[in-house]
């Protein structure tokens, strides 16, 4: 799979009512121009087998050509490639979350942001 080609890539739980805010806030902000993959899509599952480890649906990941950055660690590459970026537009929409598990409730707000900023991962990527 040649990351390039789709990089700056975010990957995010495209279940989950807040992670799905998160996702349209962001592209609101990058414009457009970003990849967004959700976790539970075919193409979500195969970047989890093949890139990412077992940890990876308890966070959102950001994809650079070299590195994968989950939860807290994902923020600052983030935001600077949204800065930075000054790419053609690539996607508008984000996909509306399909979440029946009370996911708009506070305690799954809480839960959600709290795992935000404890959760952190950075994953090499090989050539």
């Amino acid at each position: 799979m040649d990351l390039k080609e789709i990089t700056p890539l975010v990957i995010y739980d495209n279940e989950c009512y807040l992670c799905v805010q998160f996702a349209k806030f962001v592209n609101f902000l990058a414009k457009g121009r970003l990849h967004f993959v959700g976790h539970y899509t075919d193409f979500g599952k195969k970047l989890r087998e093949d890139i990412l480890d077992s940890n990876a649906l308890g966070m959102f990941w950001f994809i650079d050509n070299n590195t994968a950055y989950g939860g807290r660690a994902a923020l600052g590459p983030l935001f600077s490639s949204i800065l930075n970026s000054n790419g053609k537009i690539i996607q508008k929409n984000i996909a509306e979350d399909s979440c029946e598990l009370g996911c708009k409730s506070p305690k799954a707000v809480f839960f959600r942001s709290a795992s935000l900023l404890t959760n952190s991962k950075k994953i090499k990527i090989s050539e």
